[in-house]
């Protein structure tokens, strides 16, 4: 089975490991994602009201917890960045993309992941939502002749930040976490203002 996760690529895991571990992550996942209250379209769309901005708080964190595992693991030499599969970037049909899952995501109340962690724990309504997820790629996969012109614009092949600005990755890494910090504050004090408590 050829995974595009490193460490099997690499030879330090097994692929039948990898993808048991694939399958606790998976689980983890979903699990957390219940448990945090992100199987319910209400909470998820409180976000978008400023009334609970968890969503973006456990999202970051995440991002910032993952960003520094990387960095740390590819300056040991145990893990390469250049070993990670990176979709490459084409910024027009990416921006539109983008823009189609954050709309889907405020109009229907799920991601996809929180979806099926939605539809996991019972929500009829995260069953609609896939339902209309599935439908999406069937209706591009029509389409698909008069989409495919589009797919190409703003082709920017695998970059990263810290290459297009041709700084350290650590120095990128230090702005993530500054960002996820003044983020985070900002976030507190929204939220406690939105439901008119004292700041």
């Amino acid at each position: 089975m050829n995974l595009i996760a490193p460490l099997a690529k690499s030879g330090f895991l097994g692929p039948d490991v990898n993808l048991a571990i694939a399958a606790l992550i998976g689980f983890g996942f979903g699990f957390f994602l219940e448990r945090a209250g992100f199987g319910s379209a209400k909470k998820l769309t409180a976000q978008w009201f400023g009334t609970d901005w968890s969503v973006f708080r456990v999202m970051f964190t995440g991002i910032v917890v993952a960003m520094i595992g990387i960095l740390a693991l590819d300056s040991l030499g145990i893990l390469p960045f250049d070993s990670l599969y990176l979709n490459d970037t084409f910024l027009l049909p990416q921006t539109i993309g983008g823009l189609m899952m954050g709309g889907g995501f405020v109009i229907g109340g799920y991601c996809p992941g929180t979806a099926f962690v939605g539809l996991a724990s019972g929500k009829w309504d995260a069953l609609l939502y896939i339902l209309g997820l599935c439908l999406g790629v069937v209706v591009a996969g029509e389409l698909w002749d008069l989409i495919e012109p589009i797919m190409s614009i703003g082709s920017m092949g695998r970059v990263t930040l810290f290459e297009f600005f041709g700084v350290s990755s650590w120095l990128i890494g230090a702005v993530v976490i500054v960002i996820a910090v003044a983020g985070t504050r900002f976030a507190n004090w929204f939220e406690q203002r939105s439901r008119g408590k004292n700041v």
